[in-house]
């Protein structure tokens, strides 16, 4: 669907040079002289490269209509993730690094939200936080209270997490899996 570049919004997903992007920010810029600007940072959804670009305000952009669906995680291998729609059974897959960093995060089983375009999956949108149990981690040496201090916990998934010292196996805790940062400890 074709629409003018001054109306985009964060977001959406748009063609660019044959490619399909993701609106990062999008800003509406008009200089005292010449014609308006929507100045965009826009992601490619294949290789995760984030450029900025200025759309004159009239230019025809082609708007893609994407569904946002609730998936279940199924499982990955060495490049693929793996979901299933729920409603229809339909499997779908996306490659890992599209979907990048939180992929390390998630657990199977859990549902995520997916951006299909055509019935072809496009990337997902990431959890704000994850909640993951602690299954490996030394524990806290007595006296050692300094303020913030930290150390490595492996989580369910496999990965190394940096937690604060009181921090048990057992314990579960949320994280952001963009970052990898640890959120909080949380009860069950």
């Amino acid at each position: 669907m074709k629409t003018n570049a001054g109306s985009l919004k964060k977001g959406e997903f748009i063609r660019y040079q044959g490619d399909i992007w993701q609106i990062q920010k999008a800003d509406f810029y008009s200089p005292g002289k010449g014609s308006a600007l929507m100045k965009a940072r826009i992601k490619n959804i294949i290789t995760a490269k984030n450029i900025e670009y200025a759309f004159k305000s009239n230019e025809d952009v082609d708007v893609l209509d994407v569904e946002c669906l609730e998936m279940q995680y199924l499982y990955k291998d060495n490049e693929l993730l793996y979901f299933m729609n729920p409603r229809t059974y339909n499997q779908y897959t996306l490659l890992i690094g599209v979907v990048g960093e939180a992929a390390k995060f998630m657990k199977e089983g859990n549902s995520y939200f997916v951006y299909v375009h055509d019935e072809k999956p496009l990337t997902m949108r990431p959890a704000l936080s994850v909640k993951l149990k602690i299954i490996e981690t030394e524990d806290a040496v007595k006296g050692d209270t300094v303020s913030g201090a930290k150390k490595s916990a492996k989580v369910e998934t496999g990965v190394m997490v940096m937690v604060p010292i009181f921090c048990k196996i057992g314990d579960t805790i949320t994280v952001n899996p963009e970052t990898g940062d640890y959120g909080e400890r949380v009860k069950g």
